[in-house]
């Protein structure tokens, strides 16, 4: 492929509900562009872009993959980015590195949830919006009605630009609104003009949609549409394509991609409608001294390039997928990496089509491509010229709010499976692996039960690890709520010297996070140069509570007497002796378990708050209060306590058809309610005994 100025590129990323067939209508562009040789089929686990094992296997596009194509003397970058809300992640890299967001519509199921949010998250990256209606050769689609959901969703800037003329169900024939011209398609392949059909008052419904769209575009065209005034055609066409690049306006066309109807369409009018790279891919970044920088889409600028993809393959290494936003990045000139501030030795570049690679002298501005073998570079990082060090925008990724505790199927393996999650998370940031030294498990979090799934399935497949998922421990802790006085006394023989420790030590509840140790010993009851391993006894001993064996907060242990012998005490006599005065003492002392609490801010629908709130109840939460949110939704603030939120992004998601979303982080401890406690003590004890 030869290369293209940025005035002749476009970047394009197909986003959209899952199973609308984002990747069938990119796989179709391939085709019909010959950059394929087949129309793969998802279901046959043959298409150009869902090319990972996992993907196959699943039916489904889990992660963001790129191939460029060739139209009418334009460069168009297809990012394909999954539909799943379990792989969102995918959607930010793909908004990215995107200047338009071509947002595919099922024929049949219309706008969803996912049509929604690619929508927003369009918006919000500041991308132009395109619609695609698709499957329209299912008998059981309803364009008419999609398209009547699309405007009432969004607003009037739905513009239909192309449109079908429906037969006894079948959707064969498909009329280009600004031509006025229809084209037949045959199964076989074929394109033919056709006369224009006979639509009725469809046909006019339609104009005026158009017209409405047109409108909102300036002041001067609306006053003209207010007042009944007709549009020239030249003002529909300036219009229409200015509304489009400044985001006014969102074109809605439709088609077929299983049969490649009206795909060709489509292409002819993003050619000339869709912003192109010189249009939209400029920037503004930050210097060293976080003053901004105006970083245009100019070739013979300093280089300036987002990475917004990684692949960290066992066999090749890393592949850094990069956005090239000014100047040329090549194996000419190094790069410096303003994240780290290494250098990054550039040995070649690749243009990147799915699974394969091909060399190329450089990727231009405006332009996508790849780089192999970046060490230390991340997904997120700016890569510049050294003449000019600058920072992009990073990648907004979704939090990872679901979370499950990791084990090896084999002992010992533990390492192998960080390691390979390390290596997985290098790929998609949404993956986070902690280590709980309190728990001694590994945790794992990404964004569903899916999206974990994944992990531990692509852990198997691509470094040859077993990895279990199990419900995560609960770090409890256990306090005292009463002050005891208690003696430890410990006095051993055994020929020779022997060992004698005596000690009195006063325990009660006190605000900390640990053993706040004092002693007020009077007459050398007990000689000074023990007092610290007394302590080291106590310290010892809250390691594990009496109730549960859960370590122990909140204790103030004062030693105020003793004796001792001047010939068998020693330092592990007395810790010894304080470790018998903590096992006599804590007992009477009122232990009570403590449950961590977190602060909770579930972001809903307003019909759903109602929901949130009682589900909350149900899981021992207190809600503080509500505020209103954007685009119609509701905070609800609550604090929960964290051993009833391990299924809650699986609830949130269902009860909400995944417009929710959630923040929860710890705050404090508390009493466990006396009925919660002692189940989680009898099950303390029946595991200590396993």
């Amino acid at each position: 492929m030869k290369q293209y100025d940025a005035k002749k590129i476009l970047n394009i990323a197909l986003a959209g509900h899952s199973g609308s067939g984002k990747t069938s209508v990119a796989e179709s562009i391939l085709y019909l562009s010959k950059m394929s040789e087949r129309l793969g089929k998802v279901a046959d686990g043959n298409t150009v872009l869902d090319f990972d094992s996992e993907e196959i296997k699943r039916q489904t596009s889990i992660m963001t993959a790129v191939a460029p194509i060739e139209w009418k003397n334009t460069k168009i970058n297809l990012i394909d980015t999954p539909g799943l809300f379990d792989f969102a992640g995918g959607v930010a890299e793909g908004m990215r590195a995107a200047d338009t967001a071509l947002i595919v519509v099922s024929g049949k199921d219309g706008v969803c949830v996912g049509t929604e949010k690619a929508v927003e998250a369009a918006t919000k990256a500041g991308l132009t919006k395109v619609f695609f209606v698709n499957g329209l050769c299912d008998e059981s689609a309803r364009f008419y009605r999609v398209f009547e959901s699309l405007k009432a969703t969004f607003g009037p800037s739905v513009c239909p630009v192309v449109v079908p003329y429906i037969v006894d169900g079948q959707a064969n024939t498909y009329v280009n609104l600004f031509d006025y011209k229809a084209y037949e398609y045959g199964t076989d392949g074929s394109v033919k003009q056709t006369a224009l059909p006979d639509m009725g008052d469809r046909l006019e419904g339609l104009r005026e949609a158009i017209k409405e769209a047109v409108a909102e575009t300036s002041e001067e065209l609306l006053d003209k549409f207010i007042m009944g005034e007709e549009f020239t055609p030249e003002e529909i066409i300036l219009g229409v394509s200015q509304g489009v690049k400044d985001g006014t306006i969102c074109p809605v066309f439709c088609g077929d991609a299983h049969n490649t109807f009206a795909i060709d369409q489509l292409l002819n009018s993003l050619t000339w409608l869709a912003p192109s790279a010189a249009d939209k891919s400029g920037e503004i970044g930050v210097d060293l001294d976080g003053e901004p920088v105006d970083v245009s889409v100019n070739d013979s600028g300093a280089a300036a390039a987002i990475v917004f993809k990684t692949v960290a393959d066992p066999f090749i290494g890393r592949l850094s997928y990069v956005k090239v936003v000014s100047g040329k990045v090549s194996s000419d000139a190094p790069l410096i990496n303003m994240r780290t501030g290494a250098q990054e030795r550039i040995t070649k570049v690749l243009s990147v089509s799915g699974k394969k690679q091909t060399d190329v002298p450089y990727i231009g501005a405006g332009d996508i491509g790849a780089i192999p073998k970046l060490a230390s570079t991340k997904t997120g990082d700016t890569l510049c010229s050294p003449l000019r060090k600058v920072v992009l925008d990073g990648i907004d990724y979704p939090s990872s709010s679901y979370t499950m505790a990791v084990y090896p199927a084999k002992k010992g393996d533990e390492d192998k499976v960080a390691q390979g999650i390390a290596k997985l998370a290098d790929e998609d940031p949404t993956i986070k692996l902690v280590s709980n030294h309190e728990t001694h498990e590994m945790l794992l979090s990404g964004l569903g039960e899916q999206h974990l799934d994944v992990v531990i399935s692509r852990l198997k497949t691509k470094y040859n690890v077993d990895a279990v998922l199990k419900k995560p421990k609960i770090a409890y802790r256990e306090t005292i709520r009463k002050k005891v006085s208690a003696q430890g006394r410990y006095k051993k023989q055994s020929g020779g010297h022997g060992q004698f420790g005596d000690v009195w030590i006063e325990f009660e509840p006190c605000d900390s996070d640990g053993l706040v140790f004092a002693e007020r010993v009077v007459g050398g009851a007990v000689p000074k140069n023990f007092f610290p391993a007394v302590e080291k006894g106590l310290q010892d001993s809250i390691k594990k509570g009496v109730l549960a064996g859960y370590p122990m907060v909140g204790i103030k242990a004062t030693l105020y007497d003793g004796s001792y012998h001047p010939v068998d005490s020693s330092e592990m006599s007395f810790k010894t002796a304080a470790s018998l005065a903590y096992k006599n003492g804590i007992p009477n002392a009122s232990p009570t378990l403590l449950e961590p609490i977190g602060s909770l801010k579930a972001n809903v629908p307003d019909a759903n708050m109602g929901d949130v709130m009682g589900e909350v109840n149900k899981r021992r939460g207190r809600v503080l209060g509500m505020q209103p949110g954007e685009n119609g939704t509701q905070i609800v603030e609550a604090e929960v306590p964290m051993a009833e939120m391990d299924d809650f992004a699986t609830y949130i998601r269902q009860v909400t058809q995944g417009r929710g979303s959630f923040d929860f982080a710890f705050v404090r401890y508390e009493d466990t309610p006396a009925n919660v406690a002692q189940k989680i003590i009898e099950k303390a004890k029946a595991d200590s005994q396993d």
